[in-house]
This record gives structure tokens, C-alpha cells and sequence, in this order.
């Protein structure tokens, strides 16, 4: 593999960190850095020198963000000698993780089909054996970055340094983001707006805060979530927060959030096997019937004939 595709975002975010506490964040929290692999035997890198694993994949508990490093050379082999990465990531997927795959680490989402009618890039070299190897994903030959959800994919690790970033920018705010990116890259580069293909993009418009809402919103879906800690976490009234958010979106806090809970519900529902119990509690509803309710008014149909349907469309034979 790349070793600056593993060990890069490592610096940039303990970089943020140490400048979140330098500003005085004495309520920082520690960014806690695991490299994992399924087994403690030293990684080989592309230059030769050795990373040691910190733990095994069945230690390695919930994550935040998940880096899967560039490949050297063809990535296939690799991909296709360790399935019980595969899985991994997709439970990882399920329990909300955000994950970030670098170059030809793409292959490693596409072979899990976590990136199935999904749109994705990987490094352009492989563009051509990509698009036969994983023909349901949507290759995104003209963009750097792509996401789908929780799911990135760089086709660089010059994207991915652009994209952590962006991680910064959402954990510790703009100021803290633009230290790390003249710390760790001196010329100008673009914004990660400017470099990515993403769906179901938060709707371009200029309150700041609401975009930070936004964010935050997608984030926390997972969580018990209540409009008024949200506003008082934004520093506004709870009128204000909702009359800003709808001006801004078309939709109040709770549609909006309501909106993200679903996407994931049903993407959960085609790629998973947890049943519509799980299903609910991983997006935050512990109430099934509520759940199952809402399911059907945004969608008209329930969660387990949505099911049903999507994965019919999986074998449909032309």
C-alpha cells in the first residue's frame, strides 16, 4: 500500500487537534488514531518499510472515520484474498461509521457492494478495469472526491488530503481547518465543493449556521436527537431556529433530519440484513411502529415490502 495514503490524514488530524487545544479548548476531546488488519504482522508499504497493525479487526470497536489505504498496482488480488475485511466494513457501515477510501482502496467498498448504484472514483489508472470489475457503480470519471452518504472515495491522496480537511472543518470549525491546510499544503488548492460529486447534497445557500446544522444533523441521526439542544448548541431560540432552517432549506429541523433517518433506512434496507427493528434503532428510532409509520409516508410502502422491492431489482435478469 501507499503509506502516506495511511499515515497523512493520521498528522492532519492530530495536527487539528493540537491546535483545537493551542485556542484554548481545554474540553477538546483526544482524537484517538488505531491503524487495524487481520492479523499483527508488519504491513509491507510501497517503499518498503514496515507498519505495524495496533490491533486486530475484531478488536477495533465503533470508529468515527475509517481510512482504507491506496493499493499498490492492481488492487484485485488483494481485495479478493481478505473477505473478512469486506464484512467488516460493512458493519462498520451500518453502526454509522463514515468511510474514506483512497484510490484503488475503493475496490475494497465495491467489493462489499456498499457502492452499488452509488457514485464513487478511484485513481484514474484503473478507471477502465474498475468500470468492468463493478459495473453497478456509478463511476465518477471527472471528479476527485465522491460521496454518497457516509461512503468517500478520493481518487488521490492529494483528494484525500482535501477531504480531511473537510473532516477537520466539521469536527473543530473553519478556522482550525484552514491552519491545517496551510500547515500541510502551502498552494492554494480547491475547495472540496469544488471537487466532488456528491447526492443528496445539503441545498446551496448562505446562512452558515444552518449549513453547520445541517452537518451536525448528519452526523448525530444516529442519536436521540431534541430540536431545542440543537438551536441552543447553534446559539439561537428554538422560533429562530426553525423559521432560519426553513427559510434556508424548504424544510423544518425535524423533516430534514427526518429525511437523512430514512436515506439511511433504506439503504440499510437493501444492503443489510438487520430487520426493520435494527433497522429503526441504528437510525435512531426505538419506536418501530413510529418507524414503520413514517416509512410509509414519505414512501408509500412499509420498510419490508421496500425491501422486498429493491432487492427483487438486485436479480432482475434482462
Amino acid at each position: 500500500m501507499l503509506a502516506t495514503s495511511a499515515t497523512l490524514p493520521f498528522e492532519m488530524l492530530r495536527a487539528a487537534e493540537s491546535a483545537a487545544r493551542g485556542r484554548g479548548g481545554r474540553n477538546v476531546e483526544p482524537v484517538i488514531i488505531q491503524t487495524t488488519a487481520i492479523n499483527k504482522l508488519p504491513m509491507k508499504t510501497s517503499v518498503g518499510f514496515p507498519l505495524l497493525p495496533d490491533i486486530l479487526l475484531e478488536e477495533a470497536g465503533n470508529s468515527d472515520i475509517i481510512y482504507l489505504p491506496a493499493l499498490w498496482r492492481n488492487p484485485r488480488p488483494v481485495v479478493k484474498k481478505h473477505p473478512e475485511i469486506l464484512g467488516w466494513l460493512r458493519k462498520a457501515y451500518e453502526n454509522g461509521a463514515m468511510i474514506c477510501a483512497v484510490g484503488t482502496g475503493t475496490c475494497f467498498l465495491a467489493e462489499a457492494g456498499l457502492l452499488n448504484d452509488k457514485p464513487a472514483t478511484t485513481h484514474w489508472h484503473y478507471f477502465d478495469q474498475f468500470q468492468r470489475d463493478y459495473p453497478r457503480v456509478k463511476l465518477k470519471r471527472q471528479y476527485f472526491i465522491t460521496q454518497a452518504g457516509n461512503l468517500y472515495c478520493c481518487a488521490s491522496v492529494n483528494a484525500m488530503a482535501d477531504l480531511t480537511v473537510h473532516f477537520v472543518k466539521r469536527i473543530y470549525g473553519q478556522a482550525i481547518a484552514s491552519f491545517v491546510e496551510r500547515n500541510f499544503s502551502h498552494e492554494i488548492r480547491r475547495s472540496y465543493e469544488n471537487t466532488s460529486y456528491y447526492e443528496g447534497s445539503t441545498k446551496q445557500h448562505p446562512d452558515e449556521d444552518i449549513v453547520q446544522a445541517q452537518i451536525w444533523l448528519q452526523d448525530n441521526y444516529h442519536r436521540q436527537v431534541k430540536i431545542s439542544e440543537v438551536a441552543s448548541r447553534f446559539e439561537m431560540s428554538v422560533r429562530t431556529f426553525n423559521r432560519r432552517f426553513k427559510n434556508a432549506t424548504g424544510q423544518s429541523p425535524l423533516q430534514y433530519l427526518q429525511g437523512v433517518r430514512i436515506e439511511i433506512a433504506k439503504d440499510l434496507l437493501q444492503t443489510s440484513n438487520l430487520n426493520v427493528s435494527e433497522v429503526a434503532d441504528k437510525i435512531g428510532y426505538q419506536d418501530v411502529g413510529y418507524f414503520t409509520a413514517l416509512f410509509m409516508k414519505m414512501l408509500s410502502t412499509s420498510p419490508r415490502e421496500y425491501r422486498a422491492t429493491v432487492r427483487a431489482k438486485l436479480f432482475s435478469v434482462d
